[in-house]
């Protein structure tokens, strides 16, 4: 598992001057069983980094953009390179906007402070809007939880949460070696109550003048100064020092005014074995059970405190010993906490995730209309043909017939099905845990669902595909396009039979796909055969209802009686129009077997590549098939293997032509079997699909690649 760990900007990661940030970034990483895999990314132009896992990330002077945006743009320009498995992000909400909007994997938001005083945190549509893009938020404190969850009150969204104290490395101390120091460790200001515990201070060091206090700390904002012989005041110092000193320290002041949202220092003093006095602020009384904690935030309270415990030397030790014993957040055990949450996500992908290539078997959830309401009337589809090749790959594919549910589940309710089909595909998404989510068609998924799907794996592809026209000479062209385009944000890859570069779409990754023939759907050799007809041409009227409809009007019945009428020497065999009803089934099967030759036309003008599926079934069945040149099938088949044509007379008279040469008619029809099922299998379509979903570089030659 890779990670990366971003510092809020300017977090000072050396050994001189880290802040509580830093240290427990570093502290952790050092044990953590991810070490190796982990790197740490900020700003700092100091030397003598914490750590040899630390980048740093330089910046570009300019006007034009905030350092904080420049710093969050350098880091995600880095991340591509590597490609983490997880992004963790330490006390600035505000970047998980710009982070999540170019990754798509796991990403954790740490808050180390009050998440209320946080851009990017402070209202309730912000931090609604963190549960929605994080995969988890992890606190250091109940405290800070709880602020952030005021207004919220959703248990499902809790559980997207973690509590993770700070840690500090726990030591053996000998409690005969202690001193009798005093000690305050922060800034020196009011806010961290520097002025109460220096009044305090020096009225505690008169009367007990074996005592002395050492203060840590420096505050250039604001001036709070104290003096007395046995009070010593040094500037910040590194952790390695506060630790030490601590080692020393007998009684250990923290009387924050303000919210402390943790309060590293009474972590670290507990941890050493010190008597803690604390306020009863923020998360403060979460680092150690034992703490005493101060009744009022006054001069003469913080004074009666320090007194007991000098003035009763059995009581001190107490609670030394008490505070010592009770601490537990050492560095190993916090890490375990972090570690087995990343697991818990690692354990998950392990599940779902899956590096595809060659001889990988996926689990493949194919969400298309099987049309299994019409009790095999329209079984022969591009569906089942896709299913049938990617079951001969080797994958496991599970179906949803999209239309069949929402027709059998629609009521007052749910008036056109979706919501049941909706909870449907997401339960069997939960049971089945695919891969791929292959989608044909599938109109009536929506994006909600597939929102669903992505958050249940993030490793998750999602490829479309679609057969009816795009162009816009062509029927239906602004409701086929929305169709196309609805999905675009969630799907990994779309394939269309029409050539997309004469198209304008806005799909990224999208692919020209050959409508797939079928060794067990496409099992005629009509060329080897004396036919009775010499053309077959079908059209599909009323695919639901199985029969013509009334007043419906095709282009192409048109074009089909002006051929008619100029070749009457020809035996047309036509379905679908001039009151002829439209075959389906193993009837069309039976009536195509009794043509040689074949006439692919599809509705509206020649597009590139564009064909129904009507063409798998002709040269599949081995018809002497032709087609419209502007189609440009040229380009995959030559005149050996298909007839082109570009008129109407120009059709007439090869099809004339080609009844009277039969040698030659059955010679292309038999050529164009052997390439359709050589090159535009469906076992070959399939698996360009999943090669061109999971970028795989296939060894696989896929003849309409890279064709002008």
């Amino acid at each position: 598992m890779k990670i990366s760990i971003l510092l809020p900007y300017k977090e000072n990661f050396t050994h001189s001057h880290a802040g509580a940030v830093s240290i427990f970034v570093n502290d952790i990483t050092n044990v953590s069983i991810f070490k190796k895999n982990t790197k740490i990314f900020g700003n700092t132009e100091l030397k003598n980094k914490l750590s040899k896992n630390y980048i740093n990330l330089d910046l570009k002077n300019t006007l034009l953009q905030s350092k904080s945006k420049q710093y969050v743009k350098s880091f995600l320009n880095y991340e591509k390179k590597i490609n983490s498995d997880l992004i963790e992000i330490h006390n600035r909400p505000n970047y998980i906007n710009f982070v999540r909007a170019d990754y798509k994997n796991k990403l954790f938001l740490y808050f180390h402070n009050d998440p209320l005083s946080m851009n990017g945190s402070k209202n309730t549509s912000e931090r609604l809007s963190l549960l929605n893009n994080v995969d988890r938020l992890i606190f250091n404190s109940e405290w800070s939880r709880k602020r952030f969850f005021v207004n919220i009150n959703d248990d499902k969204l809790f559980q997207k949460t973690n509590l993770c104290y700070q840690s500090a490395p726990k030591i053996k101390i000998d409690f005969n070696k202690k001193e009798k120091i005093i000690s305050f460790i922060g800034k020196l200001n009011s806010a961290k109550g520097y002025d109460l515990f220096g009044g305090a201070i020096k009225k505690i060091l008169d009367k007990h003048s074996d005592w002395k206090a050492i203060v840590v700390g420096d505050e250039p904002r604001e001036k709070l100064i104290f003096k007395h012989k046995n009070l010593k005041i040094i500037s910040f110092k590194r952790n390695k020092f506060i630790l030490n000193l601590l080692k020393r320290v007998s009684i250990s002041v923290v009387p924050s005014r303000w919210n402390e949202p943790f309060g590293r220092t009474s972590l670290e003093a507990a941890s050493r074995g010190c008597a803690v006095i604390i306020s009863n602020k923020g998360g403060l009384p979460e680092t150690t059970p034992s703490a005493v904690i101060l009744k009022s935030l006054t001069i003469k309270d913080i004074y009666k405190s320090v007194d007991r415990l000098i003035t009763n030397s059995i009581y001190l030790k107490d609670q030394q010993k008490k505070n010592y014993k009770n601490f537990k957040f050492d560095h190993k055990y916090i890490c375990n906490i972090i570690d087995s949450i990343r697991k818990e996500f690692t354990n998950k992908d392990k599940i779902n995730r899956i590096n595809i290539n060659r001889k990988s078997v996926l689990k493949i959830l194919h969400i298309t209309n099987l049309n299994e309401r019409f009790n095999g009337r329209l079984h022969y589809n591009t569906g089942r043909r896709l299913n049938n090749g990617l079951i001969r790959l080797g994958h496991n594919v599970l179906t949803i017939s999209d239309r069949d549910v929402t027709h059998n589940t629609k009521n007052i309710l749910d008036f056109r099905g979706v919501k049941s089909l909706a909870n449907i595909a997401k339960d069997t998404f939960k049971n089945f845990k695919p891969n791929m989510v292959m989608l044909g068609h599938a109109d009536a998924i929506q994006l909600e669902t597939l929102d669903f799907f992505k958050k249940q794996n993030n490793q998750l592809k999602i490829s479309q595909w679609f057969l009816d026209p795009l162009s816009k000479h062509g029927p239906d062209y602004r409701k086929n396009t929305n169709r196309i385009e609805h999905k675009k944000d969630f799907v990994d890859s779309t394939f269309l039979t029409t050539d997309p570069k004469s198209l304008f779409l806005k799909n990224k990754n999208t692919f020209f796909m050959p409508n797939p023939c079928d060794h067990s759907f496409e099992t005629l050799s009509n060329y080897e055969n004396e036919t009775s007809y010499d053309l077959f041409f079908a059209m599909s009227h009323g695919v639901h209802r199985g029969e013509l409809k009334s007043r419906k009007i095709d282009n192409r019945e048109i074009f089909i009686n002006k051929l008619l009428k100029k070749n009457k020497d020809i035996k047309f065999d036509i379905y679908g129009m001039n009151n002829v009803q439209p075959i389906w089934g193993d009837d069309f099967i039976s009536k195509i077997s009794m043509s040689s030759m074949g006439l692919n036309l599809s509705r509206g003008k020649p597009i590139k590549y564009y064909s129904s599926d009507r063409i798998a079934q002709l040269l599949g069945n081995g018809l002497l098939t032709f087609v419209h040149k502007d189609t440009m099938f040229g380009n995959f088949l030559s005149s050996n293997e298909i007839v082109l044509y570009d008129s109407l007379d120009d059709l007439g008279e090869k099809i004339n032509k080609f009844k009277k040469d039969k040698k030659l008619r059955k010679k292309i029809a038999k050529n164009g079997k052997t390439l359709y099922f050589r090159d535009f299998n469906s076992t070959k379509v399939a698996k360009y699909i999943i090669d061109k979903t999971f970028e795989v570089n296939s060894r696989d030659k896929y003849i309409w690649e890279g064709k002008n």
